[in-house]
This record gives C-alpha cells, structure tokens and sequence, in this order.
C-alpha cells in the first residue's frame, strides 16, 4: 500500500477513534470491486467483509434494542430493527463517519457518481464493521458504533422518528379513526437511473393526506405516511 493512502486511512482512524493492527482489512473494507476490477495486482474487494459486517451490525442491533427497550414485545422489536438494519441507515452512517471520501473506486463506477450511492455507501459501511469485527473482536465495533450512533437512535425511536412501521401505522391508525383506506401514488420522477429520486403521495377519500420522497419508491411511502401521520396528528413532528 502506497504511503499516501495509508497516511489517509490513519486519518480516518484518528476520525472513528479505532485503531487498526491490521491496516490492510480497513484498506480492503472501502474498496470496491469495480476497483479490483480494473487493477489487476490489487484482485480483492470488500463485498465478502460486506457479508461478515451485516450480521455483525444486525446483532449489535438486537442486543441494543432488547437492552434499552425491555418494555416493547418481540414484534415491535422486529419492526424497529428492520427500520434501523437497512441500507438508508447504513448508508446515513456510512456519511457520518465521511467512509465516502476513502473509498477506492474504479474509473466508470467513480464517473457515474458511485461515491455518492445510497448502496455503495451502506456495503462500505457494513464491509466496515466486518473489518473492525476481524480486527479488534465483537466488542470493538459494539463499541465504536454504540459511542457513535446510540444517542441519536434511541432519540429518534423515543420521538418516533424511527416508527416501527409508517406505512402500517397510518393504514391502521387511520381505518381505525375514519373507517377508510389509504393509498400512494407515484408522481413524479427525478435523476438518472443510477440515482432517482421517487415522489410519493398518499390518498384517502379525504384526498391528499401526505408526501414524500426517497431514494426508492419503498423510501418514499414510508416518507409519505410518516408525513401523513404528522399532519393527521398521530404523531408528534
């Protein structure tokens, strides 16, 4: 490895407040098969540590929700891991710790705006946690994401910024109070393929209850119902 890029891995180091003993998994963990692709001597890329890194972050998961909400039932529990355990909230971290900018990606993948996808960011933030897994143990990565990530979603989750399911919540919610369904529509589209924006509105016989946009048309109902939710008064905004 070139001195240069380890003087910026040791930088992103000081950033997350890890230190690797093995520099080369970190190196692995943000390299991008289209980079091993078009680099002969350097064969490896990060998606096997991308596999290792989604149950080790799933299980961090687990155990953090089981901890801090021993009121709520296994059900519910479900439901909020499935939000929390997803490629928005992995791609959201992955920014947060600024993995984009580290990244080693090949020329068409890097020209076609592959730095700034939603699902690179989230296999690099998972390819990640795999590597620190491999390098320091459990501990160390329960540890670096609990110190980084535990405030903010046991705020979200506490004032329903996380909901354990908008699109759920509203339908019943709202059966309940007005007897009616929902339903979403698709209406406009924005971007290139690589990097749509979808927007979503949600209908009642009430007419436009709620908006949202997203990243995948999934993304944007559950931004939409979340919206219709706050406006109908159901939850707090």
């Amino acid at each position: 490895m070139k001195k240069d890029r380890i003087n910026d891995l040791k930088k992103f180091e000081d950033n997350i407040g890890y230190k690797f003993k093995d520099i080369e998994l970190l190196n692995l963990a943000f390299t991008h098969s289209s980079f091993s692709n078009e680099n002969k001597s350097f064969p490896d890329h990060n998606e096997r540590l991308e596999f290792l890194g989604d149950s080790v972050v799933n299980l961090i998961t687990t155990d953090l929700l089981y901890t801090e909400l021993n009121n709520l039932p296994e059900g519910e529990l479900t439901k909020i891991r499935a939000t929390l355990v997803c490629e928005n909230s992995f791609a959201k971290a992955g920014k947060e710790l600024d993995i984009p900018r580290y990244l080693l990606l090949g020329k068409g993948e890097e020209m076609s705006g592959g730095r700034t996808r939603e699902s690179l960011i989230a296999d690099a933030f998972e390819a990640f946690c795999g590597a620190i897994y491999l390098d320091g143990g459990f501990n160390s990565v329960k540890n670096l994401l609990t110190k980084r990530f535990k405030e903010n979603i046991m705020f979200d989750i506490r004032n329903h910024n996380i909901f354990l399911d908008y699109k759920t919540a509203l339908q019943e919610k709202y059966h309940k109070k007005y007897r009616s369904k929902v339903k979403y529509i698709l209406t406009k589209e924005e971007g290139p393929d690589h990097n749509k924006l979808f927007y979503i509105s949600v209908y009642s016989d009430r007419g436009n209850i709620g908006s949202g946009s997203g990243k995948s048309k999934k993304e944007a109902e559950h931004n939409a119902a979340k919206d219709a939710l706050i406006k109908l008064g159901f939850i707090d905004g």
